[in-house]
């Protein structure tokens, strides 16, 4: 008889990242404990997964209990959480409040750094998200039907710097720009927001850039893009959207490229370091 595997835990946010990640895990063997934020987390993911315990954002004394009653060492962190909810939707227990003192800055690497290293502390390591979803990663090239123009490109190459420099200051991982200007720079209220304001602003043809942050940090927080990526950037009247290849996670591959086509979106993958190449091209 085979020894089953130790649980790995999941500490899940919204959308479809945490249920892609679960079954990919039960693939392999393991068993799911899952962590769900009330008001984030899907209720279809209490379904599929083998244990689970509801929270609210902050509880982490509660989570920390969960995970060693179920035996869990090893976590991961998958899923959105709405950041702005921080200002209104928190209940933290007090090892959570604790916490949340000692954090002087309310960035996204501060925040799940800190709540990282707590979990480690407690003996439960915390894992890359992508541990058994390589197939996710964003690639490289063209990726749909239509190419960026010289003008296009040009845009893509000053978006890219720009993207770096606000994710070097732990500020967001997109920007909006057209002809050489910066219509919105993604900050707490998520990237579909910012597309939306700087689409508007830029009235057709904007060209959103998405990057990961420099040094970043692959056990959370990755870079994410599909269908509502181009539902949005077409909702604008958009038209481009370059995103940074082998370090970004693209779900609903076949459905965003579809829907990328019939809007007459240029969607590209960009490698690190060919930013510089393009730019002699432009």
């Amino acid at each position: 008889m085979s020894i089953p595997s130790t649980p790995i835990g999941l500490i899940a946010g919204g959308g479809q990242f945490p249920l892609l990640f679960t079954e990919a895990a039960q693939k392999q063997g393991r068993q799911v404990v899952a962590i769900c934020h009330q008001n984030e987390t899907a209720a279809e993911l209490e379904q599929v997964t083998d244990v689970s315990c509801w929270v609210k954002l902050g509880q982490l004394g509660r989570i920390i209990r969960f995970f060693h009653e179920q035996g869990v060492r090893e976590t991961v962190f998958c899923g959105t959480i709405t950041k702005t909810r921080m200002f209104w939707d928190v209940l933290p227990d007090l090892k959570g409040l604790s916490l949340w003192n000692k954090i002087d800055k309310r960035l996204d690497d501060a925040i799940l750094r800190a709540v990282a290293g707590a979990l480690e502390g407690e003996g439960i390591k915390v894992l890359a998200s992508t541990c058994y979803l390589d197939h996710l990663f964003f690639p490289k090239g063209i990726l749909g039907e239509k190419k960026p123009s010289k003008e296009q490109w040009a845009d893509i190459c000053f978006g890219w710097r720009i993207a770096r420099d606000i994710g070097r200051l732990d500020i967001g991982q997109c920007v909006v720009v057209r002809e050489g200007a910066v219509l919105a720079v993604e900050a707490i209220e998520g990237t579909d927001a910012a597309i939306q304001r700087g689409g508007e602003l830029a009235g057709s043809g904007a060209v959103v850039v998405k990057v990961k942050k420099p040094g970043q940090d692959f056990r959370f927080d990755l870079p994410a893009t599909g269908t509502r990526t181009i539902e949005t950037l077409s909702s604008v009247k958009g038209a481009v959207l370059a995103v940074e290849a082998a370090q970004s996670l693209l779900f609903d591959r076949e459905a965003m490229i579809a829907a990328a086509n019939k809007a007459g979106i240029v969607v590209v993958g960009v490698e690190e370091g060919e930013d510089q190449e393009l730019e002699l091209l432009c």
